[in-house]
Formats: structure tokens, C-alpha cells, sequence
């Protein structure tokens, strides 16, 4: 390079020569480096590169790095305009650029080299990434003239770090060199120079004189994983596997994948804007994220690839939800600013702008999700189990699950077994509780709710009548929602509680037509004969949120703190993904790569807050603070204590 990268850039080669790079990471399944000053992404793409010129690389790269603050995509383009055209600098430069996510304040994985090469961008304040991140660390990248490395922040640091990892800051001073020892790291010989000041880059390794006490260890040593169920929670897991290099085989106890709730027609997918920006908020806009990227990739990918099976049907530019505020467009826009969302992920159109984009007269102002969009859920399903290294059983139902040594069983009705493996992921809906409940594990609060769409095509000789032709443009959202479909229209959807019945009824397809025109002002065809409909079931959690992590033990050793769901301790090798409700659209690609990185042991692409509060292991700290006060556990969704730190140790009694 040169010009005015040329000091970032050589700075990043000297880190990566400090930690050993490339030749520390040959021949090891993932390396995982922290970056804690990602600044214009210098140190990022010379380990991207350095990893594509390494024939004995790692099979994956893994960097996690905090920018605070972000770069915008135009800063990057101006940063790394001069990098050598002889080099592939350019090219990965150019690469980043593409990929550079809206700036919302979460985490964001993005994907390159197919997935073997993965930057996870913490967007936000270095000492509160710092305690939201969960991962091991292998080489650490600090930069004292960004952030002061205190004795508290290197804690928070070290928290991060594998044992025997190599840690350097850059331009360390006095204070940082004092300090990095209190928290477990070794300085090398020749750190510093006579003044106190590193000699740059200041190199140490992690050796802490007493095992650090930390959440149980959730990744399994085996190369080969078990999902249960194919719809979509299944089909996002054993994708997200996949993609970590292992082999996976799906189980599905019905003829083919995606036949139940997975297979409507279509669905919406898009993030959600609260006042609060709570759990619910910030895990919407994370998953909505994810989703986005990932759909657009499939789209793509499945319409360009010749004889790769059938298209990704969907459309990701953009969706419109009906905004009540209180302050009109005026006080969303406040509102926007003040959560520091940007318009890449939302902003605030008042009707007559949301109309213009909808191509139907709305009445109210509306949130716009530029990466909100529809999509036909089976496609997608078809296509994500179509990852190589996945394998598809159907007409396989699980009736039980044994546990033998290391390994679990997977019997069918008979108490024959159908497979063995050391990690097992129950991604059936509500018959993953069955399992458990077999096994001795408490039942969660879940309930059923019974959903049906109605849609219609016209035919190809135009027999329906033009004012049923559909001018809608993108999906839009309130009461109900409405997206446009290839030479028609889907809408809905109902919701009936604890309702089983999966037959099409005409007064739902009424409900769903009255909230069309309602919403958008358009009319279904005058003969009913083109409406169509399915219902499905969706599950979900008395507490609306999902349910994704590693299954629970069923008993716990005396004294064992009940208060951190992060803490408790869990069944080796068994997850759970289910209860994603009507937002699984939304949800299922964020979540299954959760489940993926916590059963490999790679970087956790969700902040730990909101990984607890989707940890199946919830309620049993919900019950055992409701007891330890003396009153009754809250499954409301707005109490947010099993995520919740704080609060008063309860134990088990010893």
C-alpha cells in the first residue's frame, strides 16, 4: 500500500507477525482472533489475506472485532483506494465494502470465502462489547491510542482469551504494561524499553496463575451432528453446522422437509423499533439483520446456479409496517435518531412517501426496512438442506433419546436405533418437549396458535377481474400483513389460540380479506373461487421469545448458583431450537448459526444478554429467584429477569 493507509497497513503486518501468523493457525479446525480496534479494517483484511495466501491455513478463520467507532462504507472505500493493484488487497477491500452492514448498534457476522472466513462486527462502545462478547480467543489485537487498557478492561479481556493466547498493544504505555499482568497475562521479554513504553507492538501471553471460573463449556468435540425436524428451525441449524465443517444428518418424520407451518406459501421477515430498545427490540433487529443477508444470498445463489436445484422464491427490497407514534412521522424520525438506527436499517416515511414506494394509497406514516422483505419459507428450506455435508432422512420419526457415555441415542417407536451422535439438536417444535419430558426434564409454558393465509393467482387467460390484479409493490404490515406474489397476492394471517384444526375455513379467509382492505385498500377477486388458504400451527413461548441454546441438566449439584442462567450447567451435547412463534421467517438463520457456534465452540454471533434470554434454561432461574424471594415467577414478556445479571444469588440447597 501506500498513500495514507501505509501506517495502518504496516502496523497490521506487525501485529500479525507479533501473534506468529500464519503459521500459529496451520492445521487447526478455526482460529479465533480479537480484534479490539478495528479502525478502517487494515488488521482484518491482512489476515484475510494471509489466510488465502497460507496452503496450510486453518480450516476457519474467525475474527471478532469492535469498531467504535464503525467506519462507513464510504470511509472504507476512501481508506483502501490506494492499496496495491498487484496485490488481492483490492479485491478483499473491495469485498469488505460490499458486505458492510447497516451501523445498528449489535453484533454482525458477515460471511466470506464461503463461510470460512467470518467477521463478527461489534458496532458500539469497546468496555460494553467487551461484556456482551462470547468467545475464546486464540490472538488478541489491542491499540492503546484508541482506548486506555485499564486493569478492569484487560479483566474483560482476558475473560475472552484461551489459554496460552498471545495478546499485543500497540503503542502500550506505562499503565498498560503495569497492568496486563494483574490480568493473567505474561509480557515477553523486551516489552518495553527503558521508559516504560512498549517497543511496539507489546507482546504477552494468557497464563493465569489460577484457572479462571467462568459459564460451563458448551462445544462438542464431534465432526458429526443429528437435527431433529425439517422445517425451518432444522433446516437453519443443519445449514449453520454444515457451514462450521461438520457433517450433519436431519431427521424428519414426515414424507418430505418443510411440510407443516414451513411450508405456507409465504412470509414476511423484518426487524422491530421499541422505545425501550429491549431484549425483544435489539433481538428482532439482530435476526432481521441476518435474515436479510442470508435470503438475499439464496435468492441470488439459487437463480444463478444452473441445475442446482429449484429458486429461492422471495423478494428482499424492503417492507412497510403501519407506525402509530404518538409524535407522528416527526417524533419516529426523534425516535430513529435517538436509538441511533440509520436509514439502512429503518427510517420513517410519512403515508403520502410510504404510498409512493407500496404502490397503494396508505393512511398513516410507516417504518421502512429497506432489508425487510417475503419469502416462500419451503424454498429456502429445500435450498439450505441442499448445504453440502447434509444429509436427509424422511419418513425418520424419533420416538426417544438415550444417553450413553458420550454419545446419544435416537430410538424409534420399536427402541430401535436410528442414529448415534455426541451432538444432537431438537429442532421438531413441540415434540422436542416430548424428548425431554422422556428424559425427566421439566415441560416450558408453550402454547399452539393456529394461523391461516389467504392468497390467490390469477390465470393465465386473465379471467379475474382487473380490479383483483394486485399493484402492491413490497410487503406491507399493521394489522396483518400483505405481500405481493408472482402474478398475485398472499394475506393474513389469523390467529386462533390453543386451535388445532388445520382445515381451510371460509370466515378466516373473510377476516384475512377485510384486514387487506383495510391495510392497503385492495380488493380480492369477486370470485372466491381463486381465494386459496392453508393453516398451520406456530408455537410459541408464554414469554414471546424463542427458544434456542443448550438443553439444561435435569438436577443440579448442592450449591449451585441458580441465578445466571450463563452458569448453570447443561446436557453434553444436546440443544434446542423451537418456539419461534410467527416470526420464524425472521429468526431461524440468526438463531441456527447461535446454536452452531455454541455446539463448535466458535465466536457466539448473539450478545450474551440476549443469548441467556433465549436460553431454554430460563425459567428454572425465573423459579429459583421467584422462590428465593418468596413469590411467584413472571412469565410476562416485558420481565426481563432471567437475562438480568444482578439480583439476589439463589442455590440450590446444600
Amino acid at each position: 500500500m501506500n498513500g495514507p493507509a501505509q501506517p495502518e497497513a504496516q502496523a497490521a503486518r506487525a501485529c500479525l507477525h507479533a501473534h506468529g501468523l500464519p503459521a500459529r493457525w496451520a492445521g487447526r479446525p478455526q482460529f479465533v482472533v480479537l480484534d479490539a480496534a478495528f479502525g478502517l479494517g487494515h488488521t482484518f483484511l491482512a489476515l484475510w489475506d494471509a489466510w488465502r495466501c497460507d496452503p496450510d491455513r486453518c480450516d476457519r478463520l474467525h475474527v471478532v472485532a469492535v469498531a467504535a467507532p464503525a467506519p462507513t462504507r464510504a470511509e472504507l472505500v476512501q481508506a483502501h483506494a490506494h492499496s496495491q493493484t498487484a496485490s488481492t488487497l483490492p479485491v478483499l477491500a473491495a469485498g469488505l465494502v460490499q458486505s458492510w452492514p447497516p451501523l445498528t448498534p449489535n453484533l454482525h457476522l458477515l460471511d466470506f470465502e464461503q463461510g470460512r472466513v467470518q467477521l463478527l462486527l461489534a458496532v458500539g462502545d469497546v468496555a460494553t462489547s467487551l461484556r456482551t462478547l462470547r468467545l475464546q480467543a486464540d490472538a488478541i489485537c489491542l491499540d492503546a491510542t484508541r482506548s486506555i487498557w485499564t486493569r478492569h478492561r484487560l479483566k474483560s479481556v482476558a475473560r475472552l482469551a484461551a489459554l496460552g493466547a498471545t495478546v499485543t498493544v500497540r503503542n502500550a504505555g506505562p499503565e498498560e504494561l503495569a497492568n496486563l499482568p494483574s490480568a493473567g497475562f505474561e509480557l515477553s521479554p523486551g516489552a518495553s524499553n527503558q521508559d516504560g513504553i512498549a517497543a511496539a507492538p507489546c507482546l504477552a501471553h494468557y497464563a493465569p496463575r489460577h484457572a479462571p471460573r467462568g459459564p460451563p463449556a458448551l462445544a462438542s468435540q464431534s465432526r458429526h451432528a443429528v437435527v431433529v425436524g425439517a422445517g425451518l428451525a432444522g433446516a437453519a441449524v443443519a445449514q449453520a453446522l454444515a457451514q462450521q465443517g461438520l457433517s450433519v444428518t436431519v431427521l424428519e418424520r414426515e414424507p418430505a422437509a418443510a411440510l407443516r407451518t414451513s411450508g405456507n406459501p409465504a412470509g414476511v421477515f423484518h426487524g422491530t423499533v421499541n422505545a425501550a430498545d429491549g431484549h425483544y427490540a435489539r433481538l428482532y433487529r439482530a435476526a432481521a439483520l441476518a435474515a436479510s443477508r442470508e435470503y438475499r444470498d439464496a435468492i441470488a445463489s439459487s437463480n444463478g446456479t444452473e441445475g442446482g436445484g429449484a429458486s429461492v422464491l422471495g423478494q428482499v427490497q424492503g417492507l412497510l409496517r403501519l407506525a402509530t407514534h404518538a409524535g407522528g412521522v416527526a417524533g419516529l424520525r426523534a425516535l430513529l435518531q435517538r436509538l441511533r438506527l440509520p436509514a439502512g436499517y429503518v427510517d420513517a416515511l410519512d403515508a403520502a412517501a410510504a404510498s409512493r414506494l407500496a404502490g397503494v394509497p396508505l393512511q398513516e406514516a410507516c417504518c421502512h426496512y429497506p432489508g425487510g422483505g417475503w419469502l416462500a419459507p419451503a424454498s429456502w428450506v429445500q435450498h439450505a438442506l441442499r448445504t453440502r455435508g447434509i444429509t436427509v432422512r424422511c419418513n425418520t420419526a424419533v420416538a426417544a433419546l438415550r444417553h450413553d457415555g458420550d454419545v446419544w441415542w435416537l430410538l424409534d417407536a420399536a427402541g430401535a436405533v436410528i442414529e448415534r451422535s455426541a451432538l444432537i439438536v431438537l429442532a421438531n417444535a413441540e415434540d422436542a418437549t416430548r424428548l425431554l419430558s422422556a428424559l425427566g426434564h421439566s415441560p416450558w409454558p408453550l402454547r399452539q396458535t393456529r394461523g391461516q393465509v389467504t392468497h390467490w393467482q390469477t390465470d393465465l387467460q386473465g379471467s379475474a377481474p382487473p380490479s383483483s390484479l394486485p399493484s402492491l409493490r413490497m410487503p406491507v404490515a399493521g394489522d396483518g400483513y400483505a405481500l405481493p406474489l408472482p402474478g398475485g397476492l398472499l394475506c393474513g394471517a389469523t390467529r386462533q389460540d390453543d386451535d388445532t384444526d388445520l382445515r381451510v375455513r371460509p370466515e378466516d379467509h373473510q377476516h384475512n380479506v377485510a384486514r387487506l382492505q383495510q391495510l392497503t385498500g385492495l380488493l380480492p377477486p369477486a370470485d372466491t373461487s381463486f381465494w386459496q388458504g392453508r393453516a398451520g400451527l406456530r408455537l410459541h413461548s408464554e414469554d414471546k421469545l424463542p427458544i434456542a441454546g443448550a438443553v439444561p441438566s435435569r438436577c443440579f449439584a448442592p450449591g449451585q448458583r441458580m441465578d445466571q442462567v450463563r452458569l448453570l450447567p447443561r446436557e453434553p451435547g444436546l440443544f434446542v431450537l423451537t418456539a419461534l412463534g410467527a416470526r420464524g421467517l425472521t429468526l431461524a438463520p440468526l438463531l441456527g448459526r447461535l446454536i452452531a457456534a455454541q455446539a463448535t465452540g466458535a465466536p457466539w454471533p448473539l450478545e450474551q444478554d440476549l443469548a441467556d434470554a433465549v436460553d431454554p434454561a430460563r425459567w428454572i432461574v425465573r423459579v429459583a429467584r421467584a422462590s428465593s424471594r418468596g413469590d411467584m415467577p413472571s412469565d410476562n414478556p416485558s420481565d426481563n429477569t432471567a437475562a438480568d445479571p444482578e439480583g439476589t444469588p439463589a442455590r440450590v440447597p446444600g
